[in-house]
């Protein structure tokens, strides 16, 4: 009484498409390949200059890490650095948290 009868469709004829299932798949293939080329390359570009950088810290850098403190490093470890923020003060920090190398003369001694 409530519930109707359900009568089976015919399902329509399939059309012979010349790709098949690929054709089907393309948008989802582009979505990857445009994600790829759009966020995923850049990232990792962005991600191999920074290991680069930090690499490649010396002695005398000028910097700016995480935290938004700058200062010259004073020593170099293995994994962690010694930062001059002000004369005599000196503050330890990880390579990690250096963001970025300043150009000589930035930071002034006061």
């Amino acid at each position: 009484m409530f519930i109707s009868e359900a009568f089976a469709q015919a399902a329509p004829a399939a059309t012979d498409s010349p790709f098949g299932s690929l054709g089907s798949m393309l948008p989802l293939v582009l979505m990857f390949v445009v994600l790829y080329f759009v966020m995923i390359r850049p990232q990792m570009k962005r991600q191999k200059e920074a290991k680069a950088m930090i690499e490649a810290l010396a002695k005398g850098d000028e910097v700016v890490t995480t935290g938004g403190m700058l200062g010259k490093i004073a020593k170099i470890g293995e994994s962690y650095l010694t930062v001059e923020i002000a004369n005599g003060v000196e503050i330890q920090v990880q390579r990690g948290a250096v963001v970025q190398v300043l150009p000589k003369g930035t930071v002034a001694a006061k």
